[in-house]
């Protein structure tokens, strides 16, 4: 007889946050954008461990910081 395999999908979504997203909300802002925007100026912060609790997150839900040169 032949074994079982368990077969687990894996979510191979990436997303990818550009650094150069507005500093502050506009009325036209779409939730996308709005969202985009929050997690730049997460990422842009001093404080080195909410820095960390950022990196952590976005290494679990496969979000990359894009810095444009």
């Amino acid at each position: 007889m032949g074994h079982s395999i368990e077969y687990q999908k894996q979510m191979s979504t990436f997303g990818y946050i550009t650094l150069l997203a507005p500093a502050d909300p506009e009325t036209a802002m779409s939730g996308g954008e709005l969202l985009h925007g929050f997690l730049a100026e997460l990422y842009k912060s001093s404080n080195p461990e909410l820095k960390n609790t950022v990196m952590q997150l976005c290494f679990r839900w496969n979000v990359h910081y894009v810095e444009q040169k």
